[in-house]
């Protein structure tokens, strides 16, 4: 496997690289290229000198400056203009090129330009730009160089020193504590500081730490709780087999009675834990239909009374109007059957249950309320999660598996639905959820 190059020496090496390159271009242009610069600057000076003249000539030979701005530019530029000679246009029976009276004088640049007045003259400017030996100056230069690339070079090693650890030292603590979580130390927290990047890297990975330990204590629950349950069963399944292996002419109704309640208790729990992870894992998809909600509630009412009946339990049902909507009628019917069954295991000694529809602004809302020990106000925004024990031991239930209340919440935002409790201590609970609804003509 190849190994890979940390990242402060990455850092460090590609800001000394450029420090070099910034250093080397230096030393090109103020030592190889600097005659050669010198002089093309120089050239570029005797041009613009030779346009300025161009636009004062313009003007008649009495309104001209032209004396002034030849004094200016040859202090300002260092640039010599002189008159080469004056003549009438044309000049008659002579002619004389320029460069044949003023030679290219060694150290300078050379210019010569006739230029034409408005009253006929025509006068000759030779322009000489001086240029000054640069050895000298391309020795000084090299010379400072030399001690400003060492202290650059200095200056930038510490500098590339400094940045590649405050670079590189956040993401190696992040590391270090990521590496930390990745052993189930969910408690470790990032404080990433510096860069914004690393900043909101390190929010992420808290947030994700926060989860990770809910989920674990979540998951500890889940199994304490579902090994609560299991055992109950298990415990009472087997003691009253051993007790009609030891005793097969004393078998009663009541004991093959309670290991089918105990054996449906178990089909129960295992049907609901794996209805609960395949609508987490939405593996389940919504067959829609419309049908009739009411008659669907009042069929569930009817069959959990009719079981709960000689156990004392009164289950009523109120509503004004059929209500129909267009939803998986299964799953529907599973959610109310939950809160319904919910509301059997912690209705108290009164054993009074009342559902309600109501019908309102295209929605239905069915409420089952009971009449039991309520939920603090602190536990209430918990109590959809699985098996949430409100700082109370696990209690075995009634009927049911405990994982109701979470499957409900899975169902209804499925549905994109709401739903919610109210609740107060020693009041009872109610608890609803609402879908829309359709018209059926």
């Amino acid at each position: 496997m190849k190994k890979s190059i940390k990242l402060k020496w990455k850092v460090f090496a590609f800001l000394l690289g450029f420090c070099g390159l910034l250093l080397g271009i230096l030393w090109l242009f103020q030592t190889v290229f600097l005659n050669d610069m010198y002089k093309l600057i120089r050239s570029s000076e005797l041009k613009q000198a030779i346009a300025q003249v161009e636009r004062e000539i313009g003007k008649s030979i009495e309104d001209s400056e032209l004396e002034e701005v030849l004094e200016r530019i040859e202090e300002e530029k260092d640039i010599t203009v002189r008159l080469t000679r004056e003549f009438m246009f044309p000049p008659f029976g002579y002619t004389m090129n320029p460069s044949d009276i003023v030679m290219q004088i060694p150290g300078y640049i050379t210019e010569v330009r006739e230029f034409e007045l408005e009253d006929g003259y025509v006068i000759s400017l030779t322009f000489h730009a001086a240029i000054v030996p640069v050895n000298a100056t391309v020795s000084t230069l090299r010379t400072q160089l030399f001690f400003v690339t060492i202290v650059m070079i200095i200056l930038s090693v510490a500098l590339a020193v400094i940045i590649a650890k405050r670079v590189s030292k956040p993401i190696e603590d992040i590391n270090r504590n990521a590496l930390t979580l990745a052993t189930g130390d969910y408690d470790v927290r990032f404080d990433g500081k510096g860069f914004h990047e690393i900043t909101e890297l390190s929010n992420t990975l808290n947030t994700a730490a926060i989860e990770l330990g809910r989920v674990e204590t979540l998951r500890r629950e889940l199994l304490a709780n579902v090994s609560h349950d299991l055992r109950t069963p298990l415990t009472l399944i087997y003691s009253y087999a051993e007790m009609m292996s030891d005793f097969p002419d004393e078998i009663t109704e009541n004991q093959v009675s309670v290991i089918m309640d105990e054996t449906r208790r178990l089909t129960s729990l295992v049907n609901d834990i794996l209805d609960l992870s395949k609508q987490e894992d939405a593996l389940e998809e919504l067959n829609k239909s419309s049908f009739n909600l009411t008659d669907s509630i009042l069929r569930i009412t009817k069959r959990i009374q009719v079981l709960l009946e000689a156990d004392g339990y009164t289950i009523s049902f109120n509503y004004d109007e059929d209500a129909y909507i267009n939803a998986d009628e299964s799953k529907i019917g599973r959610a109310f059957y939950n809160l319904l069954i919910n509301a059997v295991n912690y209705s108290g000694e009164c054993k009074v249950i009342t559902v309600t529809q109501s019908v309102y602004n295209g929605r239905v809302k069915i409420s089952v309320s009971d009449n039991g020990e309520g939920i603090a106000g602190v536990d209430i925004p918990y109590v959809w999660d699985r098996y949430y024990k409100s700082g109370k031991a696990h209690k075995r239930a009634v009927t049911g598996t405990g994982l109701g209340l979470s499957i409900v919440r899975k169902i209804i935002e499925l549905h994109k639905g709401n739903y919610g409790v109210e609740s107060e201590i020693g009041k009872g609970s109610l608890f609803w959820f609402e879908v829309d609804t359709i018209d059926i003509q």
